[in-house]
């Protein structure tokens, strides 16, 4: 156990000394004290829900939302170091981002599904959810931009923002939307339904697919889109944009699922985990890639 302890802190320790090196030169052990604070921010917000949101069985497994927390702080706390924005331009964004991902993009997808999932979720939990997931992006985000040092405005000499014509916009966030679709239909069918084996058949045994499932998951790629635009226009370096972008598009989604729930078995928990921590960083790569291609300065 000790030995298992050792080598996750090394990695740790590692992991901390690639991803931000030179960010805005501030000390590496004052970054992970800071991320080391706001994990504890955040865990307790996790950790102390709206009444009766969750179960008390949910509520209890507090390793596991220190865990989450640690994962969340530690995307946005990198996106947050990297950027060139401050003040509450870039609380909003941080905002905009945290809760786009975390809660609207994950439960829009339980809604469209509410009649299969109603014998499992019961509906009138999901508007609870969105109102918890906005109260915690929203006294998160300025915590960790003050935490980080980046609400004064920043005195550096304006730089140019990344900037597309409207239309090129549009065909560029189209063919994301196209992309984000053909990503999750590969890696549902190649990576998740292998990994949940035969629980996925018991599981969604009654599931029936609507026709129009293929147009909202472009739809939903195109949100995805969207909410890489503040990314991408606050870090000037496109290869720490598209870290940041793959690791908020991935983690901020997935973590969720390390914790056990009443709603989900833990063979079809961890298959998702994985699906989704594989695509979605796959996907947050490529974002970025799409935007950045036949672009010039």
């Amino acid at each position: 156990m000790a030995k298992n302890i050792y080598i996750v802190s090394t990695l740790i320790f590692n992991y901390f000394t690639v991803v931000f090196k030179g960010g805005k030169h501030m000390e590496l052990k004052n970054i992970v004290i800071r991320i080391l604070f706001l994990t504890l921010i955040l865990a307790l917000l996790l950790w102390f829900p709206i009444p009766k949101v969750r179960s008390s069985s949910e509520v209890g497994n507090l390793i596991y939302w220190l865990l989450v927390a640690f994962l969340d702080t530690l995307v946005l706390s990198y996106m947050i170091v990297n950027s060139k924005w401050s003040g509450w331009k870039l609380v909003l964004a941080t905002f905009a981002v945290f809760y786009g991902i975390m809660t609207f993009l994950s439960q829009i997808e339980t809604i469209v599904f509410l009649t299969y999932f109603e014998e499992i979720i019961p509906p009138e939990m999901i508007p609870k959810l969105f109102v918890e997931g906005f109260i915690v992006a929203a006294v998160f985000s300025p915590i960790a931009v003050i935490v980080h040092g980046k609400m004064r405005e920043s005195l550096q000499k304006p730089t140019k923002e990344f900037s597309l014509p409207l239309k090129v916009w549009t065909w560029k966030l189209l063919l994301i939307g196209i992309v984000y679709m053909l990503i999750y239909i590969a890696f549902g069918a190649l990576v998740f339904k292998p990994l949940a084996g035969k629980a996925f058949d018991e599981y969604y045994a009654n599931l029936q697919l609507p026709a129009w499932i293929l147009p909202f998951q472009i739809l939903r790629g195109i949100v995805w889109g969207i909410l890489a635009i503040p990314i991408v226009k606050m870090i000037d370096d496109w290869k720490k944009t598209r870290l940041a972008v793959a690791l908020l598009y991935s983690l901020l989604m997935a973590s969720l699922l390390l914790v056990p729930n009443p709603y989900m078995p833990d063979v079809i928990r961890r298959a998702h985990f994985v699906e989704i921590l594989l695509s979605n960083f796959l996907f947050g790569w490529l974002v970025v890639t799409i935007f950045h291609w036949r672009y010039e300065r």
